[in-house]
């Protein structure tokens, strides 16, 4: 079973949060955390909260599941643009240049390597019966 996170209105332009995304799109959790821990660029602890939150997410939908034993990875990451504050900033001769504070959301979905128990597919033998 995946889990998802989502975190929405980040101060921080897309581009410079795809940089830190493609790092970890992917990858097991327990590197990615590492990554993240040690990346420099400021993305990365908006980041590694947001993974953290996943896992969670993903031991509250299988609380019957060990998380060492589920070998979780970092299935999708996608960040997308979000809401664009305008300004303007003064410039010379009386004109005004534009300023364009941008903001994007991440989604990141983790899922588990590890075989899930499949649920008897009991229309399928209903089917094949008759």
């Amino acid at each position: 079973m995946e889990a998802v996170a989502k975190l929405k209105n980040v101060p921080t332009s897309p581009r410079k949060m795809r940089l830190v995304v493609d790092l970890i799109r992917g990858v097991r959790v327990n590197k990615a955390l590492t990554i993240l821990k040690h990346e420099s660029k400021h993305p990365a602890a908006r980041l590694e909260k947001l993974l953290l939150s996943a896992i969670a997410n993903w031991q509250q939908g299988n609380e019957d599941a060990k998380l060492e034993e589920a070998d979780l990875y970092v299935k999708a990451v996608s960040v997308d643009s979000g809401r664009m504050l305008k300004r303007l900033r003064p410039a010379p001769q009386g004109r005004a240049h534009r300023i364009r504070k941008r903001s994007n959301h991440v989604t990141l979905v983790v899922d588990s390597l590890a075989p899930a128990a499949t649920a008897p597919e009991t229309k399928a033998t209903e089917n094949t019966e008759k």
